[in-house]
């Protein structure tokens, strides 16, 4: 048995080729171009993505299933007859729709998509940005007059061009904002609110299990949200279990069963997990928008030379010497769902080195992410432990101060492919074969001497000035 998952992601696309032995090898990985032409805007070419997923194929080269994971909220408009684009990839962290989400809100609309998305208005889900091409773009609105118009996730882009198959999983569905995490089915109303055609839109079907189409002779068997390829690559599999992601942003996830945990107040959204034709996993999300992309700034403006100035730092943590800092440069997640925040460093004087700028930085990610879990924990009971993966949990200082101001022992890996290893996992599912188990290289346990209530405090002083900036 050899397997090949595509994990298609916010800043590359790579495949993992795995097999009954236990054998993972990533045999291909290429970066995309980022667009950003105005301010809060956040572009791919959707013809490179495509060609960046059949490169992998390609490599790939005879197996017997294949999965693609997809960026989630990511999506545009293309031709039904041709297959071209009518629309850029509009990437899950543009804010573009911000205005209009504000309106929305303002008109009491946000009652409705908690009840029936289980989601608040945001431009982070798709459903706005949908519509602002519709609205927008003159050839989406010919296409749909002429009723030629597909609206979707960049899966259902995919799907549709590679295999012949229109067609998007509940996991997608359930990030747009448009589809009833009861029935998943996509919602009228929602629809109607938003201004996206419901004829316009891909049929929903099962994450993995089934066949959704073939690239030549390749069966393509599973298709769903890269972090929740991710939380099934952990092996979170009963209620409670959870895992972080350390990707672009911060992606926290916990299992919740068969039950829907609605908890906006706090920022939590409930979302799909997996579906199988036999059984839908529902989850718990909390996200940070800036995790990955709060370093790889930190490179651009050259206080970073490289990841191995991340590991390790001399003496006491940099919240000790009184600086904070805000990873909100795309404005706040979980708990909070607050994009008027700005990214915000505090408490640097004469004497501050750019090391305790990296420290702090990090100190920061860790100190957000820390109130997604605790959000999580006050809603459902979470494993003692927790997993991660992605690139900041390469960071010893990273991870050890995480579990330091957790109070939770973190397990990590030195398998960084989880996403796709999960991916793989559920193709599987088809052939009726399973996947050999990837176990935790390591623990960090917790420290018994650190003040977490002081931590907490400044970081939740310094989270209220980067708040309403914008």
């Amino acid at each position: 048995m050899r397997i090949a998952a595509i994990d298609q992601g916010t800043t590359s696309t790579r495949v993992l080729l795995a097999d009954g032995n236990g054998l993972l090898r990533v045999a291909h990985s290429v970066r995309h171009a980022q667009h950003y032409p105005n301010p809060g805007w956040v572009e791919h070419d959707p013809l490179e993505l495509l060609r960046n997923v059949a490169a992998c194929i390609e490599v790939a080269g005879e197996v017997d299933a294949l999965g693609i994971d997809n960026q989630g909220e990511s999506c545009l408009a293309w031709d039904a007859i041709s297959g071209e684009p009518l629309s850029p990839v509009i990437v899950w962290q543009d804010n573009r729709t911000k205005d209009v989400i504000e309106q929305m809100r303002a008109e009491g609309v946000e009652a409705m998509t908690l009840e029936r998305a289980g989601l608040p208005l945001d431009p982070y889900f798709s459903a706005s940005k949908l519509g602002w091409i519709l609205q927008n773009l003159p050839a989406a609105r010919d296409a749909h007059r002429a009723g030629r118009l597909r609206l979707g996730t960049t899966d259902a882009f995919f799907l549709d061009r590679l295999a012949g198959r229109y067609v998007t999983d509940a996991t997608t569905a359930s990030r747009t904002s448009l589809m009833n995490l009861e029935t998943l089915d996509w919602d009228e109303e929602l629809c109607r609110i938003f201004c996206v055609p419901l004829e316009t839109l891909p049929a929903i079907v099962p994450s993995a299990g089934h066949v959704f189409g073939s690239v030549g002779k390749v069966p393509i068997t599973a298709s769903l949200v890269d972090q929740q390829a991710a939380l099934f690559g952990h092996g979170c599999r009963k209620a409670g279990d959870a895992k972080i992601t350390f990707g672009t942003g911060a992606f926290a996830l916990a299992v919740t069963g068969a039950q829907i945990v609605r908890s906006p107040e706090i920022g939590l959204l409930p979302t799909v997990a997996w579906q199988t034709p036999n059984e839908t996993v529902y989850a718990v999300d909390g996200g940070v928008y800036d995790a990955g992309s709060a370093v790889e700034w930190l490179g651009r403006i050259g206080l970073m030379k490289s990841y191995e100035d991340l590991q390790a730092f001399e003496g006491r943590t940099a919240l000790d010497s009184g600086l904070v800092f805000v990873p909100a440069l795309s404005g706040l997640a979980c708990p909070y769902w607050d994009r008027s925040a700005a990214g915000v460093w505090i408490g640097i004087t004469a004497d501050t080195t750019r090391e305790q700028m990296l420290q702090s930085a990090l100190e920061g990610i860790a100190l957000a992410t820390v109130e997604v879990v605790e959000a999580m924990a006050s809603r459902i009971a979470i494993t003692k432990s927790l997993s991660v993966d992605g690139g900041l949990s390469r960071s010893a200082y990273f991870v050890e101060f995480l579990a330091d101001s957790l109070g939770r022992d973190i397990k990590n890996t030195s398998f960084d492919e989880l996403t796709s290893y999960g991916c793989a996992s559920l193709a599987t599912l088809a052939l009726g074969v399973d996947l050999p188990a990837v176990g935790h290289d390591n623990a960090t346990s917790v420290a018994r001497t650190t003040d977490r209530a002081r931590r907490r405090h400044l970081f939740d002083q310094a989270v209220r000035r980067s708040r309403n900036w914008r």
